[in-house]
């Protein structure tokens, strides 16, 4: 990396607009700020969950997601610039596939929860599909790459799987949904 933050406030945001990567001034509610301030946010909460109670294997895979969506945002970040490719979409997928044949089939609804891992990645997983909206939203302005939703869209279910998942390592148990009478 060549170049280095070095004065962390500039004031040249205090009216309510900002720098993309490319140089442009847009108003910091602009869809494109929309959409990688949401993909930042996920990141966090990916962030928050590598924090948790988990085998060196799973924070391995956070970290290697944490990644993909700071490429991620520098690509929303820089219009045209494409980083995502098949290839994380693929291990995504993989990593999916052997999670969830260590599982049991779904047979009812689960709610978030279980345990503190189990919540965090359900609640990553809802930021995921808000960034997803977020991203799809900018792609009707302008073109966005098609890897880079498709990554998001498989995030979100590889984090629904995860969360599954680590419920099981930990022994937890799945919240299902019931119905029930509540006061």
């Amino acid at each position: 990396m060549t170049y280095r933050l070095t004065k962390i406030y500039t004031r040249t945001g205090d009216k309510g607009d900002t720098h993309l990567g490319n140089g442009e001034r847009v108003r910091k509610d602009d869809s494109r700020v929309e959409a990688y301030g949401t993909v930042d946010e996920l990141n966090s909460a990916i962030g928050l969950l590598s924090a948790s109670e988990l085998p060196a294997q799973q924070k391995t895979w956070l970290n290697c997601v944490q990644h993909q969506l700071f490429d991620l945002g520098s690509e929303l970040c820089i219009p045209e610039k494409r980083v995502l490719d098949k290839k994380y979409i693929d291990i995504l997928e993989h990593q999916i596939d052997e999670m969830n044949s260590q599982l049991e089939p779904l047979k009812e609804f689960i709610l978030p929860g279980g345990n503190e891992a189990a919540a965090r990645a359900h609640l990553a997983r809802a930021i995921c599909r808000r960034a997803e909206r977020r991203v799809l939203t900018l792609n009707g302005l302008e073109p966005i790459s098609q890897h880079s939703m498709m990554f998001l869209n498989r995030l979100s279910d590889w984090l629904f799987v995860f969360a599954r998942y680590v419920l099981k390592l930990q022994q937890g148990e799945e919240v299902l949904w019931q119905n029930p009478n509540c006061p």
